[in-house]
């Protein structure tokens, strides 16, 4: 029975893609508050990233998390390229389970797994920074906003019980994806790119504050997946971010957001403004209007006959 029993696991474990491996048991870290935020470009092979909230100069801002070094750092999205190599490749499994993927069984995809391969960056997310966890009220909202590239993208987290696949985020699908993040969370997900080439993935983080206030940042995530794709290539790509509404746009100051987004109100005030004079002007004018018409009356009374008094 027992020999049954560990032939029928093995079975199993054989059946699940490397994609889909029990996440690393012990995810706990921290974060200090004085971690630096590294400048210039950077191109991240291998070793542990995460995406993740951190207040810049008291402007909230999607970064990310570089743990590839000793000298921990946060990074802006825009300026790290994440390189997705050779290394990466993996086989879906003939097994309807990844139907999810939309890609068929036997295909070779790039597959940066949710627990870690030491050949292959490391990507997850998040919200351990000291001052985020102390000012967001419960958690955050990850949104993946679109996503620019040769192939689809697909992200996902499957428990190491040989649980069912739990998809986030699907470029194949048009609409917005969000999902929620509790603070002081560190989470590692699948990430597979099904053709080679570079990847822009705008995501969202936002959040509702303890004083009641709400915060909402985008950043672009830049792939280079495959040995062959360039990195210059990935560094100068290029695609429109949609942006929600009442946030600033990447690298627009946030009171510049505000005044364009209360930027009517000056045309409001000043139209009302307008109508309140008009109006005004238009009493008064009614005003003498009737004082004349009364002294007009008074007089035709004094010289009508009907109106002599003897």
């Amino acid at each position: 029975m027992r020999c049954a029993l560990a032939t029928l696991i093995m079975l199993l474990v054989a059946q699940t893609p490397a994609a889909a491996q029990e996440p690393t048991p012990d995810l706990s870290q921290s974060i200090a508050a004085d971690q630096p935020l590294a400048t210039g470009r950077a191109t991240l092979t291998t070793g542990h990233v995460d995406i993740g909230p951190r207040y810049v100069d008291d402007r909230w801002a999607l970064l990310l998390h570089d743990g590839t070094q000793a000298q921990l750092a946060w990074r802006d999205p825009d300026e790290t390229l994440l390189r997705v190599s050779d290394a990466a490749l993996q086989t879906v499994p003939d097994d309807p389970t990844y139907a999810f993927l939309g890609v068929d069984a036997g295909k070779r995809v790039y597959v940066v797994p949710q627990t870690q391969n030491q050949d292959v960056v490391w990507l997850g997310w998040n919200t351990q920074d000291p001052r985020v966890m102390q000012t967001i009220d419960r958690g955050v909202t990850l949104t993946m906003l679109r996503v620019h590239g040769p192939g689809t993208l697909t992200t996902y987290l499957q428990s190491g019980n040989f649980g069912a696949p739990q998809p986030l985020w699907r470029s194949a699908d048009s609409a917005a994806q969000p999902f929620w993040a509790e603070v002081n969370t560190h989470t590692h997900a699948n990430w597979v790119f099904t053709e080679p080439g570079v990847y822009l993935v705008a995501v969202q983080v936002s959040a509702d504050l303890i004083t009641g206030e709400k915060a909402s940042a985008t950043g672009t995530l830049r792939f280079a997946v495959g040995d062959a794709t360039s990195a210059d290539e990935a560094f100068a790509a290029t695609a429109e971010i949609p942006v929600p509404d009442g946030q600033a746009a990447p690298g627009q100051d946030r009171a510049d957001a505000d005044d364009s987004a209360g930027g009517s109100q000056p045309l409001l005030i000043t139209a009302l403004t307008g109508t309140a004079v008009v109006l005004a002007l238009g009493l008064i004018v009614l005003v003498l209007r009737g004082r004349g018409a009364r002294r007009r009356a008074e007089q035709e009374r004094r010289t009508s006959p009907s109106g002599d008094q003897s």
